[in-house]
């Protein structure tokens, strides 16, 4: 067994030994050198965070602030708590709103998103001439003006010069309704405007699956026998499920605060026949200086909008993986 060898140590105060000759000191590197390759990333995708952050998790912060204050737009909020929302409950407008704004959604979702498919599967048939001038004009109201598209509407159902009634009375005999001034037909003429704006709109969604779905499968359905209505149950919609429910949430959720359409014809009216919520918070905000009852308002808004949506999420499947 042999002694290990002696250590060599340098007595305190003795100057160090000089570096041997041909050998270089490690070079120095700074913070950002080290760690740039594992910052790099969380860098790139800053700039969406922080855009995120400033225009949506700001503004609901300071919506939910502004819910328990009253504010007129000038001076300091004062903080009154919880009695915005109890004000809202109580409100008989904020109710005829949301029963308004529900017609709007059962109207989209029982009678658009119907004919958008049905008008899909038309455009989709073999052998259409025009294919792309169909899809054009289906696809129009949703490139022209709302401005526009009002206008219009407000010369077809005007009560005394409109189109409608003038066709009506030397067609059929009877005329001088007033679409826009009765609150029954003022709904009627709301959802009419709804149906003609928004159809063309979710047939492109639905045209696009639908030439997607396999024709192995239609050619299998025709093998086995299988009639239009058959091919279309059994073949059509389970291969559009995922574009259904798709189209089904971003209705729901635009026709929750619906604005233009209701605003720019009847501006609500005849009295408040055809309030929506959306409606309710911009004249509490912007015509009555209420902003706080109108901030309570915009969040009740937006916890709807939500639980509407995640709901339909899970019902639907959106984003579910069924292999």
């Amino acid at each position: 067994m042999t002694a290990p060898p002696p250590t060599r140590s340098v007595p305190i105060g003795a100057p160090r030994p000089a570096r041997a000759p041909g050998r270089t000191a490690p070079p120095r590197t700074s913070w950002w050198l080290r760690r740039q390759r594992a910052w790099a990333p969380y860098l790139f995708i800053s700039p969406f965070y922080l855009l995120y952050g400033l225009f949506l998790l700001v503004p609901i912060l300071v919506g939910l602030y502004l819910s328990c204050t009253e504010w007129a737009g000038l001076g300091t909020p004062q903080w009154v708590g919880l009695r915005n929302y109890r004000d809202l409950l109580g409100d008989h407008s904020f109710w005829t709103a949301v029963c308004n704004t529900g017609l709007y959604v059962v109207f989209t979702m029982g009678v658009v998103m119907p004919a958008a498919l049905l008008i899909a599967q038309a455009l989709n048939a073999r052998g259409l001439r025009g294919r792309d001038l169909f899809r054009l004009a289906y696809f129009m109201p949703v490139v022209i003006s709302p401005i526009v598209i009002t206008l219009v509407f407000g010369l077809f159902f005007d009560n005394e010069f409109g189109l409608l009634n003038a066709v009506g009375h030397a067609v059929f005999g009877f005329g001088g309704i007033d679409w826009l001034g009765s609150p029954g037909w003022a709904r009627v003429t709301v959802v009419i405007l709804v149906l003609w704006r928004w159809t063309g709109y979710l047939t492109i969604f639905f045209l696009a699956g639908l030439q997607n779905v396999p024709k192995e499968l239609y050619e299998a359905a025709d093998i086995d026998g299988a009639g239009p209505i058959s091919r279309f149950r059994n073949v059509t919609l389970p291969c559009l499920r995922p574009v259904t429910a798709f189209v089904a949430v971003t209705v729901l959720v635009s026709a929750v605060q619906i604005f233009e359409e209701p605003y720019l014809l009847t501006q609500g009216g005849p009295g408040e026949s055809t309030l929506s919520i959306a409606q309710f918070i911009f004249r509490a905000g912007f015509q009555r200086q209420q902003l706080g009852y109108a901030a309570a308002a915009g969040v009740l808004l937006f916890v709807a909008v939500f639980a509407l949506g995640q709901v339909a999420m899970r019902v639907l499947g959106v984003g579910r993986d069924d292999r």
